[in-house]
């Protein structure tokens, strides 16, 4: 893409703020595909969007933020969209939910949630994260 005015509010390929550590730990149950925050793009809100491929443990770990976020968790059978043809566990405060449904999850600021443990991947799981805050920040619960 030809670099213009506005190509600037355009990004087509990941520039995420984690260490080469963290990036490999990550890369064993899912592919990162985007990220955006203030960092990437001056004045953004934070956005992240991910492949999620194989179950795993506990990632993130219980934690709240200051700003409301939402998550998504999508199937990607387009024949059957709203099934995940997977299993997420994922907690809000002390209540545990199991997800099969393709699903978006309002969480408040101030509201602890996590751990988020892939059960089970039958089918690839399209997981994207927004924080209204400029840059992902966490407090630990």
């Amino acid at each position: 893409m030809a670099a213009t005015g506005h190509s600037k509010y355009i990004v087509t390929e990941l520039k995420a703020p984690f260490t080469a550590e963290y990036a490999a730990r990550y890369s064993k149950f899912a592919k990162r595909i985007l990220w955006m925050d203030d960092n990437v793009v001056e004045g953004a809100f934070q956005m992240n969007c991910s492949w999620y491929l194989h179950p795993t443990e506990n990632t993130p770990e219980a934690h709240t933020h200051d700003c409301d976020e939402i998550i998504g968790f999508f199937g990607s059978d387009p024949d059957d969209p709203y099934a995940l043809h997977g299993e997420v566990e994922f907690w809000i405060e002390d209540e545990k939910f199991l997800l099969d449904r393709t699903c978006m999850i309002f969480i408040p600021a101030g509201m602890r949630h996590c751990p988020l443990v892939l059960r089970r991947v039958d089918m690839p799981i399209f997981h994207f994260s927004t924080v209204t805050g400029k840059i992902y920040e966490t407090k630990e619960a």
